[in-house]
């Protein structure tokens, strides 16, 4: 069971922070390179407690549907997406932000299993963790460059 963890220092409110991180619209333009998008449940604005989401996306050439869960909701401090269905056996994602140094320290932290016992833990090390630590670093700089931006995004 792979845990990332990644923390990013925004030089923005916590607010601002905390509602570009729950963003469908903003998920869709950071990984718009695996041409993701919601295609059930909230399909776009701002995700809260209890909604779901269904994405449908192109990983490893593979195109793939994931329907994840907030589980939990503490604005603007947490929220947890938990996958309901897609191809992980199971994944727990902790976003968390914490006002620090004038701006906000956000943190992810993205707890899974892969599928597939063994074979699925021999991927893990060969390539799928360093894939998902560079898919949440990369959604992590964009909502930090939506975040420190003169023009704030529109929700």
């Amino acid at each position: 069971m792979p845990i990332i963890q990644l923390s990013l220092l925004i030089n923005a409110p916590i607010d601002v922070c905390f509602d570009l991180s729950r963003s469908i619209d903003l998920h869709m333009e950071s990984t718009s390179h695996t041409n993701e998008r919601a295609i059930k449940g909230r399909t776009s604005g701002l995700i809260t407690a209890g909604e779901t989401v269904t994405w449908e996306a192109t990983h490893f050439g593979i195109r793939q549907q994931l329907t994840s869960i907030i589980t939990e909701f503490d604005p603007p401090h947490k929220f947890v997406d938990e996958m309901v269905s897609g191809a992980f056996k199971r994944f727990r994602h902790e976003h968390t932000f914490k006002k620090q140094n004038g701006g906000t320290l956000m943190t992810d932290q993205f707890d899974y299993t892969s599928p597939f016992g063994l074979l699925g833990k021999l991927t893990d090390v060969m390539f799928l963790r360093s894939y998902m630590e560079r898919l949440l670093m990369r959604r992590n700089e964009y909502i930090k460059s939506k975040a420190e931006s003169e023009k704030r995004y529109p929700f």
